[in-house]
């Protein structure tokens, strides 16, 4: 699959073709200004409260080119830190996305290492505790499988489910090269016509 292809298009842009519970939750954001756009077939993890074991696993089996996603038991200790964070980036891993908080954040950001997370804590998790490696888990409120699509940004995280992806790529391009196509004078006078119809749909004459 050509994952260039979904580099080149917003989350706002799938986010339009997919169902609203591919969407994560407006608190996952990237972690530092400018971050580059993260798209990458996800490998998924899940940590019990407080251990960040299973991520620590992940950055050395994850393929090269994949997403760690993992949900964190909780956010009060920090998932990975720096040198995780730098190890995963030689590898080639695409990046992190965290249901969780991280530390060390000025180290990735001098990396240009993708992190997308809830934020920021010093105080280090522990590993002692078997999770989910490479399975299905629950981040940002959004199920995700190992494989499926994962495209983050400042405007926010999208997963596109693996079986799915090709029918939902075309349509994201077609959305894409249309509002590409399209004058703001035209969306104005379509966009009028729309509210219009749809308040007088429910009765509005105020």
């Amino acid at each position: 699959m050509d994952i260039t292809a979904f580099a080149r298009i917003s989350p706002c842009t799938f986010a339009e073709v997919v169902t609203r519970d591919r969407v994560m939750d407006h608190g996952m954001k990237p972690l530092y200004p400018d971050m580059p756009r993260l798209v990458g077939p996800a490998y998924p993890v899940e940590c019990p409260p407080g251990d960040n074991l299973m991520l620590h696993v992940a950055i050395h089996r994850a393929p090269e080119g994949s997403v760690i996603v993992c949900k964190a038991g909780d956010s009060n200790w920090a998932m990975a830190g720096g040198n995780v964070c730098a190890y995963a980036q030689q590898r080639g891993v695409a990046g992190l996305v965290v249901d969780g908080v991280i530390r060390d954040l000025a180290e990735t950001r001098s990396n240009r290492f993708p992190v997308i997370a809830r934020g920021v804590v010093p105080k280090p998790g522990v590993r002692k505790q078997v999770g989910t490696l490479n399975g299905p888990v629950v981040c940002g409120g959004v199920r995700v499988e190992p494989g499926d699509l994962v495209v983050g940004d400042e405007e926010g995280v999208v997963v596109v489910p693996a079986a799915r992806a090709k029918e939902i790529l075309e349509a994201a391009q077609a959305r894409a090269d249309n509002d590409a196509q399209t004058p703001l004078e035209a969306w104005v006078a379509n966009h009028k016509k729309n509210i219009d119809a749809a308040l007088a749909e429910l009765g509005f004459t105020g």
